[in-house]
Order: structure tokens, then sequence, then C-alpha cells
């Protein structure tokens, strides 16, 4: 059985708890990763998928409930200790690349290493590896405005790859990117993914990006409302299961 890398315990969120506007995003939430997992969550605006993701890359803190990474608590760390540890343990892809503008993309791609101040030599070389198994290498030196949003996006995987991380959270990542893009996207995330074991949890809308993963949740109203497994379908089956899955919610909310 392959260890599990991300646990939530009766997780809960609730904006505004101490007034008359209180928002209940999370309720009651339980969910294992294993090491290995390709993780996809969906779910309509404003189900809690956001908040979702939020709490498991611990940019925010849960109202009730547990978080636990690589077998630790992240609910029970100082902010000081989950800076580090996030760092250390995860990788963020992001729908806006969320590179620095004015940093080389060998710079961009090294942020998580310095941050960890690890030596220029090791920074040298591992990044260097790593932009060429995605194939910018020849970008290093070029400013993230000089590069193309296909481009921009690699260097943000390799951002988040650079230091080994236990899981990749990827948040909406083919967001701005078009479909051929898209899809050249998701063939690297589906290599990392089977061929290098990378740990993937990524919200998306797209049922065709979703068709990717090895497992997806559905969230609607705080709570995982569905739970379906790619298993030994092949990708054309399991993405009808998902938009079967889609649009009778669609219908099911239209008619409410």
């Amino acid at each position: 059985m392959r260890e599990i890398v991300l646990e939530t315990k009766g997780l809960r969120k609730v904006y505004n708890a101490d007034s008359l506007n209180a928002v209940e995003a999370l309720h009651n939430v339980n969910i294992q990763v294993r090491k290995g997992d390709f993780l996809g969550v969906m779910g309509p605006s404003g189900s809690g998928k956001s908040t979702f993701i939020n709490m498991i890359s611990t940019i925010d803190y849960p109202t009730d409930g547990n978080v636990y990474i690589n077998g630790k608590n992240v609910r029970m760390m100082s902010a000081n200790e989950i800076g580090h540890f996030r760092y250390e343990n995860l990788g963020f892809i992001f729908q806006d690349f969320n590179l620095l503008d004015t940093h080389t993309m060998f710079e961009n791609i090294a942020m998580p290493m310095t941050l960890a101040k690890e030596t220029p030599e090791k920074i040298e070389e591992k990044v260097t590896a790593i932009a060429e198994t995605l194939n910018i290498g020849r970008l290093l030196n070029k400013l993230p405005g000089e590069c193309s949003g296909g481009q921009r996006q690699r260097a943000a995987i390799a951002r988040a790859l650079v230091n080994d991380p236990a899981i990749i959270v990827a948040d909406e990542p083919t967001g701005n990117l078009d479909s051929e893009n898209s899809e050249d996207l998701m063939d690297l995330f589906r290599k990392l993914n089977t061929e290098n074991g990378v740990t993937i949890v990524m919200v998306t809308h797209d049922s065709f990006v979703a068709s990717y993963t090895s497992r997806l949740i559905f969230i609607k109203d705080g709570d995982i409302s569905t739970e379906i497994e790619r298993g030994n379908t092949d990708q054309d089956d399991y993405f009808s299961r998902i938009v079967s899955i889609s649009s009778s919610r669609r219908k099911r909310r239209h008619h409410a």
C-alpha cells in the first residue's frame, strides 16, 4: 500500500464566524491522497474547492479539523514553521503563472532553492537539469515577458518541482493557455505522474483537463458530493463519465 502524503480529517472552514454573515465554506471534509496519486478537484463557483485548496496548501487555516502532510499536522505549526515546511514539501502551479517579471526564468525557477539556502552550485545544477527536461533550457536568461504563455507555465512547473516536493498543488493550471498548450501541459503532468511518481492535486473546471487525472472529487456546498476513479478505463470513457456527472449537476442546479 502506498504511503499517505496528504490527509484531511474533519476539515471545516467558516468565514466571518463571529458575525451574522457567517459562511461555512467547508464542513467535515475527509480525504486521503497517497504517493503517486493524480487527484482532480471539480465543483461550481462557490462550492468550496478554492477553500479546500487553500487549506491543503497551508495558505489558510481551517476553523476545525486538521491537515496532515507527510504525517505532520500543519495546524500545530507556527507561522515560521509553516513557511519553511511549505517550500520544502509543496510545489505550487497557478493559473497566472506567478512569475516575477523583473527576474529571469532561471531566477524564478531557482526561488524555492534560494529560500532553502541551497548552494549556488546545487541551484545551477538542479535548475539547468529540470529546465532541459521541460524544454526551456534555452530560455533561462530571458525574462518571463519575453516568453510565451506555454513557456512561462513550464517555468512555473519547473519552479514547483525544483525542491522535489511531496505534493504538487495546481490551481486551474490551464486557465490562461490555449487548447494546444493546455493539452501539452496535461501530457506533461501525466508523464510526471506516471513516470516520475509525482503526486498532483489539481483544481479544474474543465472536464477534458480532469480526464487526465487518476481520481476525481466533486465538491458541492462545502462537501465532497461525488468521487470517481479512472481505474482501467481509457481516457475517453473516463471523460464521458466526468461530463455526465458535471452535466447532471448543472441540470439539478437549473431546476432547483
